[in-house]
C-alpha cells in the first residue's frame, strides 16, 4: 500500500463537522462541501478552510476576499451532496443555490438560511498548500442558529453519521 492510500485509509478514522463555504463576487455565487475547517484564534477571531486551488469556490473567495461558513445539521445530506458534486449532473450554467434560502451578513458572502451556525469572514490571509489553498479568514459575524436543529451533520468513514449518546 502507497502512503497515499494509508494517509486517505487514516484519515477517514478522524469525524468532522460538515459545512458549505461559500462566496461571491461580482453577482456569481460559488460554493461546495468543505470538512476541512477549523477555528485558529478568538482574538483576533480567526477560522480556516482549505480548499483545492481549481476549484471556482477558491477563485471567487480569492477575489472577493471574503467567504462564509455554513454548519450542516443532519437535515441537511442532500445539500452537502449537491455541493459536493454527487447525485445528479448539472449543466454547466445551473447555480447550485437555486431553490434554497440564502441570506447574507457584512460580506456579501450567501449564508444558508436554515444552517445549523454561520461564520461571514472576510480574508486574512492565504497560504500554499501545494494543491490546496489554506484560507485564513477574519469573522465579521456570527450566528449559532435554529432550536429545530438537535444534532449537526458529521462525516467519518466515508458516511454521513450523527453524535452518539454523551459518555459519562
Amino acid at each position: 500500500m502507497t502512503l497515499d492510500q494509508k494517509l486517505r485509509q487514516t484519515m477517514r478514522l478522524w469525524a468532522t463537522g460538515v459545512t458549505i463555504v461559500s462566496a461571491c463576487h461580482e453577482d456569481v455565487l460559488r460554493g461546495m462541501t468543505v470538512s476541512s475547517f477549523t477555528s485558529v484564534t478568538l482574538d483576533p477571531p480567526l477560522v480556516l478552510v482549505c480548499l483545492q486551488k481549481d476549484k471556482e469556490t477558491a477563485e471567487v473567495i480569492l477575489a472577493s476576499k471574503a467567504f462564509s461558513v455554513s454548519m450542516l445539521g443532519e437535515q441537511h445530506r442532500e445539500i452537502s451532496n449537491l455541493f459536493a458534486g454527487f447525485g445528479p449532473e448539472l449543466p454547466q450554467e445551473a447555480n447550485r443555490f437555486d431553490g434554497l434560502a440564502l441570506e447574507y451578513a457584512l460580506t456579501g458572502s450567501p449564508i444558508l438560511s436554515d444552517a445549523m451556525g454561520w461564520l461571514d469572514c472576510k480574508l486574512h490571509a492565504v497560504y500554499d498548500g501545494s494543491t490546496h489553498h489554506i484560507f485564513v479568514g477574519e469573522v465579521v459575524a456570527a450566528s449559532g442558529a435554529s432550536d429545530d436543529i438537535k444534532q449537526p451533520l458529521l462525516y467519518y468513514n466515508r458516511a454521513y453519521r450523527k453524535l452518539g449518546e454523551l459518555l459519562d
